[in-house]
């Protein structure tokens, strides 16, 4: 039997024109697919889906298919084929502010409304560091193990007088798979209370 891995790696094949969509649109029927969440890259599509198990929420089961993109730019293809040109999904996600013009362009050339999209300032990374606070963000940093590269990164030039909350956004895109890592941990070490108004409201609105 299919599942939503099935459909959302069929999904990145038909937007990358390796196949001609009919494959996805079975898949969506068969699985019972409304809602798209459209995210921008993986360490997103981590911290989503780990708050939705946090919360108890099984997303799959509830006809929800989380996407990662890839880029925001590649929203207006995703937009075409999920949204009323192509499967007719209900199509929702995170933005970032500085990317709000693809997203704006892209959707409204494939009929989707904007609104259903939650805006994070600069990314969701930065909302997770400011709501966890930078120095429960280190000892999370400390925990995994990577207190000497983190020592190292503030060790260079570029960083010397920089926010603290700014030199961990950026340390944590400065080795490839870590800001997915971290896209978990730092989401189920949110309290209740702390989850950024971005994120949460995404997952209240599924």
């Amino acid at each position: 039997m299919a599942d939503m891995k099935a459909f959302q790696d069929e999904v990145r094949r038909w937007a990358a024109g390796l196949s001609g969509g009919d494959t996805a649109r079975e898949l969506a029927a068969g699985l019972g697919v409304r809602t798209a969440v459209l995210l921008e890259g993986p360490s997103d599509f981590a911290a989503v889906e780990t708050l939705a198990a946090r919360r108890g929420r099984d997303l799959a089961a509830e006809g929800v298919c989380v996407v990662s993109m890839g880029g925001a730019m590649s929203v207006a293809r995703y937009a075409e084929l999920l949204g009323p040109p192509g499967l007719d999904l209900r199509l929702t996600g995170l933005c970032d502010e500085r990317e709000r013009g693809y997203y704006e362009r892209g959707l409204q050339r494939a009929g989707a409304p904007l609104q259903d999209f939650f805006v994070c300032v600069a990314d969701l990374e930065d909302e997770l560091i400011r709501a966890l606070g930078p120095a429960r963000v280190e000892e999370i940093i400390r925990a995994e193990g990577d207190l000497r590269p983190w020592q190292t990164f503030l060790s260079q030039p570029a960083q010397h007088g920089r926010p603290r909350h700014q030199q961990l956004r950026r340390f944590l895109g400065t080795k490839k798979g870590r800001k997915i890592r971290y896209g978990t941990l730092l989401v189920e070490a949110l309290d209740t209370e702390q989850v950024p108004k971005p994120l949460d409201d995404l997952l209240t609105s599924l």
